[in-house]
């Protein structure tokens, strides 16, 4: 199974990040590889989380895959959960953390490990899913800067 981990801080609010992430419908804008991604279903439980059904689409060159996915949402605590439901994996599984260092500082964890059902599919997408998923955080920074503006740099 493929492993990708990174924390990384950005000069973003915790909250302002957990919603970028949130926004789902928004991804095929910036993620890398992300095609197309519907939310079937959205549903609030009683402890307070949220969860979504998604299908997303990912493309790279010839070659176009859609999986569903479960998300959950929990606000309150400032982490996403994505659960595999169908699709071209074996496993997947991602995680996000969104920690708080500071006023409009913080730590975004992210943690992702997905196995392909089909050894071909994992030979031609592989390499290619772990060099954007290594983008990812990268992505995220520079939308959260677009959205809501470049942070200022404290003078020296």
């Amino acid at each position: 199974m493929h492993r990708v981990s990174s924390k990384h801080r950005v000069n973003h609010s915790a909250s302002e990040m957990f919603d970028l992430v949130a926004d789902v419908e928004r991804y095929p804008e910036f993620v890398p590889l992300c095609s197309a991604l519907k939310v079937r279903q959205r549903m609030a439980k009683p402890d307070g989380t949220e969860v979504l059904v998604a299908d997303m689409t990912v493309s790279f060159k010839l070659v176009k895959e859609s999986f569903t996915s479960r998300v959950t949402l929990d606000r309150a605590n400032l982490k996403i959960l994505v659960e595999y439901l169908q699709g071209p994996f074996r496993n997947l599984e991602n995680r996000w953390t969104f920690e708080p260092k500071g006023e409009g500082v913080c730590d975004v964890g992210f943690f992702l490990a997905y196995e392909f059902k089909s050894r071909m599919l994992a030979m031609l997408m592989g390499s290619m899913f772990d060099a954007a998923f290594a983008r990812f955080s990268t992505a995220f920074e520079k939308r959260a800067d677009a959205i809501y503006g470049r942070p200022k740099l404290a003078p020296t």
